[in-house]
């Protein structure tokens, strides 16, 4: 088994299990906004670049993973069409 076969596991892991737990809230929590979604995508971008003390391999790859399914789950949600009432 190849050393990255690990990183791409868990990263796939993270990333699945993030995106999930976006929907999941999106269709339960009436007060979760895009704005919501986008701040915490903010603080995570901050997150990522906050690294002097050098966190690891396994915390970088969680970071990027949510990073990615934050990324998608906006990206999705843009591109639905809007309800007109």
């Amino acid at each position: 088994m190849p050393l990255s076969d690990w990183k791409e596991r868990k990263f796939d892991e993270v990333y699945r299990a993030c995106l999930a737990s976006l929907e999941r809230q999106r269709r339960t929590d009436p007060s979760f906004t895009v704005d919501t979604a986008r701040g915490v995508l903010e603080h995570l971008y901050i997150q990522e670049g906050n690294d002097w003390t050098g966190r690891g391999e396994v915390q970088d790859i969680q970071i990027e993973a949510s990073i990615a399914a934050y990324e998608r789950f906006l990206s999705d949600w843009a591109s639905e069409p809007a309800i007109r009432t």
